[in-house]
């Protein structure tokens, strides 16, 4: 027998605003970048290494003029001093200013690593770009043209233009880049290969879009979290590949300084009870690399999509 209920007015009760909104999602949107930068500053060591950066950078700045000596001026009655209140780093075998000539050689070290860095993007990202969005033919091509520079040892090819070209600055950052773009961009070839054939992408392609608009609308800034971890390791790598090619002798010409230079120049005083002049320029070589190290495990894990919260 079917029982008929009755409607009360006591069985409902109005609609109020927080009702209405049960369902919105109550997590506020964050942009990727931010929530990156969020996610950057809960790893402290990754922290601790950008600090160590922007405090080099800053004295590499500064540093040259804190002293009130200059890195070139040659003192023989002041050499080989130990740290003291007027020369804070001591003296070399020349009477030059060590604290000065660190803070010098920094400007030097930190350009070759950034400037490498730099031409590696550019280079690197454009051929695996264009490379890897083209795909058949023409990636293939691309892409022995690379092995084939990349078959040459690095360190082979930098010594031989080392000699055959100009001892300078400039000379040390092409052959550092003339092969170094590579493994950017076959890093950029593999993030394009997977990610064009995203639905954005073919909806883009259906709407006419070039190949350049494709790749700096969509592709590129997809694939940015690889490569700036990558670029943050990079940069340690041309620093320390400078500091070789000066301690073997090929690196910035005198009177200019680097931190490999001062390495090799205080190589011979090692033994005769002035290790403070290799130490120097040995721990802030160190101390670099660590530190752009350490940045660039704390960039992978903040830009990893799988471990965001």
């Amino acid at each position: 027998m079917r029982t008929e209920i009755k409607l009360t007015e006591d069985m409902f009760q109005p609609v109020n605003d927080n009702f209405k909104n049960a369902e919105n999602i109550s997590r506020p949107n964050i942009p990727f970048w931010t929530d990156v930068w969020r996610r950057l500053k809960q790893n402290k060591l990754a922290m601790v290494g950008l600090t160590i950066i922007s405090l080099l950078a800053v004295m590499a700045i500064i540093g040259p003029y804190l002293s009130g000596f200059n890195y070139y001026s040659q003192d023989f009655s002041k050499k080989n001093l130990h740290p003291n209140s007027i020369h804070w780093f001591g003296t070399d075998y020349a009477g030059r200013d060590i604290f000065t000539r660190a803070w010098y050689g920094a400007r030097i070290s930190l350009f070759i690593g950034l400037m490498a860095a730099s031409i590696d993007f550019v280079i690197g990202v454009v051929y695996g770009g264009f490379s890897g969005f083209k795909a058949g033919r023409i990636d293939n091509i691309m892409m022995r043209i690379g092995e084939v520079f990349y078959s040459i040892p690095h360190l082979l090819m930098v010594i031989l233009l080392m000699v055959v070209l100009p001892q300078g600055l400039w000379t040390i950052i092409l052959a550092m880049t003339i092969t170094g773009w590579i493994p950017m961009s076959r890093l950029v070839r593999g993030q394009v290969l997977q990610l064009k054939e995203q639905e954005y992408v073919q909806a883009a392609k259906a709407m006419g879009a070039s190949t350049g608009w494709i790749l700096r609308k969509h592709l590129i800034p997809n694939t940015m979290g690889p490569i700036l971890v990558n670029i943050t390791l990079t940069v340690p790598q041309a620093i320390f590949a400078e500091a070789t090619l000066s301690f073997l002798g090929l690196g910035v010409p005198p009177p200019m300084a680097s931190w490999g230079t001062m390495t090799s120049d205080a190589l011979e005083s090692l033994f005769v009870g002035n290790a403070y002049q290799l130490f120097i320029p040995a721990f802030l070589i160190s101390l670099t690399m660590f530190a752009f190290n350490v940045l660039g495990d704390g960039l992978r894990d903040a830009l990893d999509p799988r471990l965001r919260k």
